[in-house]
């Protein structure tokens, strides 16, 4: 028997993990806790600079290397207001990161806590006046305006949820892949986006077996231990968000996680389409409903 027919008998022999019990303590605490994480997430969406709202301007490299932001018509990205100087910024790629300089004598930027005219940063964010430039890479580099003042608050209508529900939330093992490969995971935007598949979760919704396969992400910025579930289900355009949803592992002491689908989320693209989300492979469209985790709140 070869070693890879070996390990795909023994993927198909994990069993799946059934819902976690929770005494009455625990799960009145832990719904307290989901709770209280919602109401800062509406709060963050309603009128936070970094909310998916404050997003007014979106401007890709596309194959360039340089892009200008400042205030006069002749830059890529104009912020017409009077504390930004006609030609305030140039930021080119280099390799991973940025390169962000200055060009008129009264400008500068604030990155990292510290205002400077000239800086070498990883994707980040750096801010000029009220504007907050996210320096976007992906592989498809981008630069993504936000504004304090964004008119988009006014479209504000809150995030809508499942009720708390614990039969699906899981405690279980990674089945790890045999031979990592890599994957193309498409995006809202039509990029094809790197990946490294790591693994799978099994589990039990109702009496019927689930699998979701893990990936983590080969772009700038994504640690060796950050990954992503991306997964459809059968309330996928209908009670939840079309394109998708996703939802982290938590890691526990000795190798296992917790999966807990009332932390599902909508990807930024749900509020903005100034966003490039990772779009849900194949192979993790669950045919069983998870009526668990963020709804959609139809900001589209």
């Amino acid at each position: 028997m070869s070693l890879l027919l070996a390990a795909l008998i023994a993927l198909a022999a994990v069993s799946p993990a059934p819902p976690v019990r929770l005494d009455p303590v625990a799960a009145d605490t832990l719904r307290r806790n989901i709770e209280r994480d919602r109401a800062e997430a509406r709060e963050w969406l309603r009128s936070k600079p970094t909310s998916y709202l404050a997003t007014v301007q979106r401007r890709d490299f596309d194959g360039r290397t340089t892009l200008t932001v400042g205030r006069d018509t002749d830059n890529d990205v104009r912020l017409d207001d009077p504390e930004i100087q006609p030609h305030h910024l140039r930021v080119t790629v280099v390799g991973d990161s940025f390169h962000v300089e200055a060009v008129d004598d009264a400008a500068e930027f604030n990155a990292q806590d510290a205002d400077a005219r000239e800086a070498t940063v990883a994707p980040s964010t750096i801010e000029i006046g009220r504007f907050k430039l996210r320096l976007s890479h992906q592989r498809y580099p981008a630069i993504i305006v936000f504004d304090a003042q964004s008119p988009r608050f006014k479209e504000y209508k809150g995030l809508k949820y499942f009720p708390v529900d614990f039969r699906y939330r899981y405690e279980l093992p990674l089945t790890p892949i045999p031979r990592p490969d890599t994957v193309i995971i498409m995006s809202t935007r039509g990029n094809p986006r790197r990946a490294v598949r790591i693994g799978w979760f099994d589990f039990l919704v109702g009496r019927t077996r689930c699998r979701l396969e893990a990936t983590r992400l080969l772009e700038p910025g994504v640690g060796e231990k950050d990954f992503g579930i991306f997964f459809r289900d059968a309330t996928t355009g209908k009670e939840t968000y079309p394109v998708g949803r996703y939802v982290d592992a938590e890691p526990l002491p000795g190798g296992r996680f917790i999966l807990d689908f009332n932390l599902a989320y909508n990807p930024a693209c749900a509020v903005s389409d100034h966003y490039n989300c990772p779009i849900p492979p194949r192979e993790n469209r669950l045919k069983v409903a998870i009526r668990a985790g963020e709804m959609n709140s139809h900001y589209h």
